[in-house]
């Protein structure tokens, strides 16, 4: 006489559709539940779908906050962003509850790097400006003066921030013959590629500043006016980083005062923006895209992948490759704990 079957573990998704093999993976060895509404899910949605779950994988625009965490209840063991930006994540209501908080670092450098460098080209070449009007019918006779842009080689590329994807368009701006110098606030060593300079001397002496920090209380708002105001008038800004940490309203005043010659954004602040009369879409020096850093097909599949990984991991009782920086791997409590009522939502886990 067979005993009864051990259910699996409950794993919910906050998406369908996810790109590559790893959720019919992750389904072949748990319970798994994903969102099928067309449109992201709500907050009260995403609580109701994460109810009794032990595993969660979501999205980077999605909100980990103490809310979501109490709605899924107790037995919530990991949390996995298929994403490697956090800003989304409460990390102290994730320790609190004794719920590992994952993410996917290593796997989409290169790719936002690519964009990262696009955007550079498109922007100091008024490439995006020329193409509009060409849409526009706007193609006349040949004119020597028309959609002047800037030359990329020989221009000193400034990156704010020089982890991973900088790292990584710095190697791309060393080909196209660019100088490369970088500032970190706590990593102030030259390397082979770059050379360490304060956050004022970047600003003040790079024709190209890239934005590749994560979004903290420290980053919001970090490049206002004053500090666009030091900038070259013939510099160009780019942030393939999170929105806010660019006041856009000071944005589109210099690029409008002729104080910046271009800029290139592929985040922005609340995301999605889909209003046609969107002032950022409007402005000729000025080139948006969609969030796409990430966005081919090999890159995505390896985020998700990365995040089942990590699922997998956290419900085996073993380390997480990939935790939030400073966190820990596994939960303190070994599975059962909680249900036991040792552990629960509000009760502080030492670090």
């Amino acid at each position: 006489m067979s005993g009864t079957p051990v259910p699996r573990p409950r794993v919910a998704v906050s998406r369908a559709g996810l790109p590559g093999a790893a959720m019919r993976w992750l389904a072949s060895r748990y319970d798994v539940t994903s969102w099928e509404g067309t449109t992201p899910p709500t907050t009260a949605e995403l609580g109701a779908l994460a109810r009794g779950c032990e595993g969660l994988l979501v999205l980077g625009s999605d909100r980990v906050d103490a809310a979501l965490l109490d709605a899924a209840g107790p037995g919530l063991r990991v949390v996995a962003l298929a994403s490697m930006g956090y800003d989304g994540v409460d990390v102290d209501a994730a320790a609190a509850r004794d719920v590992v908080v994952t993410h996917t670092p290593g796997v989409l450098a290169d790719t936002t790097a690519d964009v990262a460098m696009a955007l550079i080209l498109m922007a100091r070449r008024r490439l995006g400006a020329s193409m509009g009007a060409l849409r526009r019918g706007e193609w006349g006779d040949f004119r020597m003066d028309a959609f002047l842009g800037l030359d990329v080689q020989g221009a000193t590329l400034g990156l704010i921030g020089y982890g991973q994807i900088a790292k990584a368009l710095a190697r791309r701006a060393a080909g196209f013959g660019m100088r490369i110098r970088h500032h970190h606030p706590r990593r102030k060593e030259d390397d082979e590629l770059s050379r360490w300079v304060t956050f004022e001397e970047l600003l003040r002496t790079s024709d190209v500043v890239s934005v590749h920090t994560p979004l903290t209380s420290e980053t919001a708002g970090m490049i206002g006016a004053p500090e666009l105001a030091l900038m070259k008038p013939t510099a160009t800004l780019v942030n393939t980083g999170r929105g806010g940490i660019v006041d856009e309203q000071a944005l589109l005043t210099a690029l409008r005062g002729g104080k910046l010659h271009s800029a290139g954004l592929d985040v922005m602040v609340d995301e999605p923006r889909t209003d046609p009369a969107d002032p950022l879409f409007a402005e000729p020096h000025l080139v948006v895209l969609p969030h796409v850093g990430s966005a081919t097909e090999a890159t995505r599949a390896a985020m998700v992948e990365l995040a089942a990984r990590n699922i997998e991991a956290v419900l085996e009782g073993k380390t997480a490759p990939t935790p939030l920086p400073g966190t820990r791997g596994r939960p303190a409590v070994p599975p059962g704990g909680r249900e036991s009522g040792l552990q629960g939502p509000g009760h502080a886990v030492s670090r």
